[in-house]
């Protein structure tokens, strides 16, 4: 009997030193760190970082909506005008245009509107309209090149004054301390980072952006000398 209590004690003895370990082992483990927690340890640089990232987006968001309307023409609108013209239903094309409401249609209509005018004249009321569309489709763009360059050096910044202070406190404690420089240090390159991502991102939707005006640009280019080429034909 003796001996049965005695190994029970002994149980009990051995689950009680696995549970004060398993509680000893929980506490020396390094905290979690959240996404969220190391933003906000980002200090005072992370507000102007977050709303170049929000302005950003706020642009890229408008002007792909704008220039994706804007590429959406009717595939047979030369075509179209084409047909008017040679039939000679002049307020029939413009009436089109007018209903397109698209940069090449009114470019487009501008042309039509000066038909019997010199061609030159045609051809520089077309071009100016041209640049004015272009001009339109690429409002806002220029902040997005903008933002990708402004935000990693900002990010930088932060950095560079979290260093700084790191250094202060060091001199003042006169002891260097290694946990001190890191724990402060790897707070500090958290604007570095996010600096670097939000560039990053603004300098892709920036050229995404680019490339959606160029292809529309390039439809405009062909169109119109397509129109001019029609005015020049015999006859016409």
């Amino acid at each position: 009997m003796i001996a049965l209590i005695q190994g029970a004690t002994d149980s009990l003895k051995q689950i009680a030193d696995t549970a004060n370990n398993a509680t000893q082992a929980l506490a020396a483990a390094p905290p979690e760190l959240h996404f969220i927690d190391l933003l906000l340890k980002g200090g005072w640089v992370m507000l102007p970082l977050a709303f170049l990232a929000f302005l950003g987006l706020v642009i890229f968001v408008e002007r792909y909506l704008t220039i994706r309307k804007a590429s959406k023409t009717e595939s047979n609108l030369m075509l179209q005008i084409k047909q008017y013209i040679h039939d000679g239903r002049l307020d029939n094309a413009i009436a089109l245009c007018k209903n397109n409401n698209s940069p090449l249609a009114r470019m487009l209509e501008k042309g039509l509107k000066r038909i019997g005018r010199p061609i030159k004249d045609i051809e520089a009321a077309i071009e100016n309209n041209g640049k004015l569309e272009v001009s339109k489709l690429e409002k806002n763009i220029g902040v997005l090149g903008i933002i990708a360059g402004i935000a990693p050096m900002l990010g930088f910044v932060g950095t560079i004054i979290g260093v700084i202070t790191i250094f202060h406190d060091v001199s003042i404690k006169g002891a260097i301390e290694i946990g001190t420089i890191s724990g402060g240090l790897y707070t500090k390159m958290i604007t570095s980072a996010t600096g670097l991502i939000i560039g990053i991102i603004a300098y892709v939707l920036y050229h995404i952006l680019n490339m959606m005006v160029e292809r529309i640009i390039l439809r405009m280019e062909t169109d119109a000398i397509e129109f001019i080429d029609l005015l020049e034909e015999p006859g016409k």
